[in-house]
């Protein structure tokens, strides 16, 4: 990396350093920039919201990703093709004449394929070409039969011999695309068919100078070697055993088969070839016995040994009844030349085009007026470079600083104006709007990397029924809580077009939403565990109402079978309750008790206590919460859709509420509380809370010495003097008690 004298300005968003590129310096520039510090160094094709075209253009290797050096080549031959850099920060749709450096021989080219472009279009006296006018002009041209590619097709020529054998090319050796996307044919391809075809014609002409060793029996030798290919195995390893029988006269009764194999083939239901009996011998195995051709065959391959007596044994050595393997080794020699034949074939690519057309092509001369339509071709390349490079300046022209500003830096992500080229639209499900929605394809696949940004995600998939749709998202939760989020939720999802489709959550990975849910967190898992033990001792109490319920009436039906027993008092359960209710109420009264005493220290005292209760019972899982959003990072969930994001681009708490809005009522509105629907409220609870209230208010009134005060020392507890309150009389063991006890004598 070369050493940068340019001067960069950063800005710090995410929690790291990110580079503005702000003029046509910056860019031009931007090759020196040590790539640790840009953010991303790949991006995928497809799946943002960038012009496909464009991107195509930028990934010259064509293997649907950008990589960082081919941003820069881009950036490069943009800044190279304009007189002035800045043109590219501008952004605009057009690319003035004037603006295009023509001291290069490249974009001298571009200037005139330019005005020739204008001309055409009839805006020659505008001197501005825009994006739209490149394409059409380039489409228009790409659309001729000679488009400067090297690459013809059929309708390039106009002798229909020609044609004909351009379409002899494309069905046997393949296509190229034409420019205008239509199957062609360039010199390779022109140079393979004819190689092809005299190949195919050179292989039949060994054929027909020897055919009498090659073709033994006439038309009929490739039917005869395929007979003799169908038995070979089977025949061979006949002779093979009558060998092994005449060295060694034992093993005869081997060879056959044990008699127990024919026992377990016969056991079944056998058909006349049984694949049971295929496995046997060809014939009945002896030493020196020729094979049998007629009668004695293994029933398995009889219709085989008869395509073979047919087709090679009686047109190559004569009709006979048996075969010895003198015989069969004849048989293979005959047929031999033709099988090396066979492995010699060439162009069999073309065969399919039959002898007579080859040798027709052949002898057409029609080779020579192909090259020639090529060479014409070839001649349109400079122009036709020119008008695509046209098309390509103007799409840089528009688009680098878009894709620079969402690949070197995160930009449009960080500054809340326009959004990123990653973000697909908004996401609208349980009173909240996600704007960090992302495309993707395989949801499985995708949260097993994107899991390990630490954030909430929720995949959806979105369909719109009217055209019939579909797209994958995954999107960001990061304000609110996930009470109310679940699989199978419903939502609305609008693209960056402004179309809506259906959302469906189809999966979810659970992580921190916001403080705000940590915070409240313990609460409701202590409400819920209630709310679960309240209903499992419902469904034990309604079990063993039932089961009492039962009973009873089993008790009612034999009534007069029954001797009715004086009802026990079990003194062990008497006892039990009363243990029982004894620590409950102890528990309660110590409770109480210090409850007591944090109220006779003062209201501040109470309000200090009240906060520390909440903080000791929210505060672990906060502070859990709080370093968990803290460590959120966007790079794990752009990875898993090909990106190679290069830094920890982090989403914490600010910028993730930035991210998620929460349905608010808007400035000015007014609301009626009344519901006529609400639930009808049982107020013991309210009164139970102000009794509590009012409680506590008269203890710490009475012992503050407040009341004692208010009535001229008639009732309360007098206040402790200063000295009293910092050093205890001494031989009083409790002055306020005792002055609490005084005081009703007055």
């Amino acid at each position: 990396m070369p050493s940068s004298t340019h001067s960069w300005k950063f800005f710090r968003a995410g929690g790291f350093d990110q580079v503005k590129l702000e003029t046509g310096a910056d860019l031009q520039h931007l090759h020196e920039l040590d790539q640790k510090l840009w953010v991303a160094l790949a991006c995928p094709t497809t799946g943002i919201e960038f012009d496909p075209k464009t991107a195509a253009l930028i990934d010259t290797d064509k293997d649907g990703r950008i990589r960082a050096r081919e941003l820069l080549a881009a950036i490069q031959w943009a800044c190279s093709m304009l007189k002035n850099p800045d043109d590219l920060v501008k952004r605009s749709d057009g690319v003035a004449l004037s603006a295009i450096n023509d001291a290069s021989p490249e974009g001298l080219q571009i200037l005139k394929s330019a005005r020739v472009l204008l001309a055409n279009l009839g805006k020659k006296e505008s001197g501005v070409f825009t994006v739209e006018d490149a394409t059409a002009a380039n489409s228009s041209f790409a659309n001729t039969v000679f488009n400067g590619d090297g690459v013809i097709i059929p309708e390039s020529a106009s002798d229909a011999a020609v044609q004909a054998v351009i379409r002899d090319a494309l069905s046997t050796v393949g296509s190229v695309p034409d420019r205008s996307g239509k199957p062609g044919i360039d010199a390779a391809k022109t140079e393979a068919f004819f190689k092809e075809l005299a190949a195919y014609d050179a292989w039949l002409k060994v054929s027909e100078t020897g055919s009498a060793a090659i073709l033994p029996a006439g038309p009929g030798t490739a039917a005869a070697s395929a007979a003799i290919r169908a038995v070979k195995t089977k025949v061979d390893d006949y002779f093979g055993r009558c060998r092994l029988a005449a060295f060694e006269p034992r093993t005869t009764a081997l060879l056959n088969r044990k008699e127990e194999e024919y026992a377990a083939a016969t056991s079944k239901d056998l058909s006349i070839t049984a694949q049971e009996i295929a496995g046997f011998p060809l014939s009945h195995v002896a030493a020196g016995r020729a094979l049998p051709l007629g009668t004695g065959i293994n029933p398995a391959h009889a219709d085989a040994v008869a395509a073979l007596v047919q087709a090679a044994v009686k047109p190559l050595l004569g009709l006979r009844d048996e075969l010895t393997e003198a015989d069969w080794a004849a048989l293979q020699a005959k047929i031999a030349p033709y099988d090396a034949w066979q492995a010699a074939k060439a162009g069999t690519a073309v065969e399919k085009l039959g002898v007579a057309r080859i040798r027709e092509i052949l002898a057409g001369g029609t080779q020579k007026a192909i090259g020639d339509l090529i060479a014409q071709d070839k001649t349109l390349e400079p122009e036709a470079t020119g008008i695509a490079n046209v098309e390509k300046l103007a799409r840089f022209q528009r688009d680098l600083l878009l894709l620079a500003t969402n690949f070197v830096s995160f930009k449009d992500l960080y500054d809340g104006g326009s959004p990123a080229i990653f973000q697909c639209g908004t996401l609208y499900l349980d009173q909240r709007s996600c704007q960090l929605c992302i495309p993707v394809e395989d949801a499985g696949k995708h949260a097993a990397m994107a899991g390990l940004a630490g954030a909430y995600l929720a995949y959806v998939d979105c369909v719109r029924k009217g055209t019939g749709e579909k797209k994958g998202i995954v999107a960001i939760f990061s304000q609110g809580d996930d009470e109310n989020l679940m699989v199978g939720r419903n939502g609305v999802f609008y693209d960056r077009k402004g179309q809506d489709f259906d959302a469906t959550i189809t999966k979810i990975v659970a992580n921190p939403i916001s403080l705000r849910q940590a915070f409240w967190l313990p609460y409701k898992k202590f409400v819920r565990m209630i709310e679960e033990q309240v209903a499992k001792r419902a469904a034990a109490a309604d079990a063993e109402a039932t089961n009492k319920l039962a009973t009873a009436a089993s008790t009612a039906a034999n009534a007069d079978k029954l001797k009715t027993e004086e009802k026990k008092v079990d003194v062990g359960t008497v006892a039990a309750l009363g243990v029982a209710f004894g620590a409950v109420g102890t528990f309660f009264t110590a409770i109480a008790s210090g409850a007591m005493q944090v109220v006779g220290l003062g209201p501040f005292a109470v309000i200090g206590a009240v906060l520390a209760l909440m903080a000791l019972i929210s505060g672990p899982s906060m502070i859990l919460a709080y370093i968990k959003l803290r460590k959120r990072n966007l790079g794990p969930i752009l990875d898993a859709n090909g990106w190679a994001v290069n830094a920890k681009a982090k989403i914490n708490v600010p910028f993730g509420t930035s991210l998620t809005d929460i349905a608010k009522l808007p400035p000015g509105s007014s609301r009626d509380l009344v519901d006529p629907f609400a639930e009808k409220k049982n107020p013991w609870p309210k009164y139970v809370v102000l009794l509590l209230v009012a409680y506590v208010a008269y203890k710490f009134l009475w012992n503050g010495g407040f009341v004692h005060d208010w009535t001229g020392g008639r009732f309360g507890v007098a206040k402790a003097p200063a000295a009293q309150a910092a050093k205890p009389v001494a031989g009083v063991t409790n002055a306020p008690a005792a002055t609490e006890a005084a005081a009703p004598a007055k």
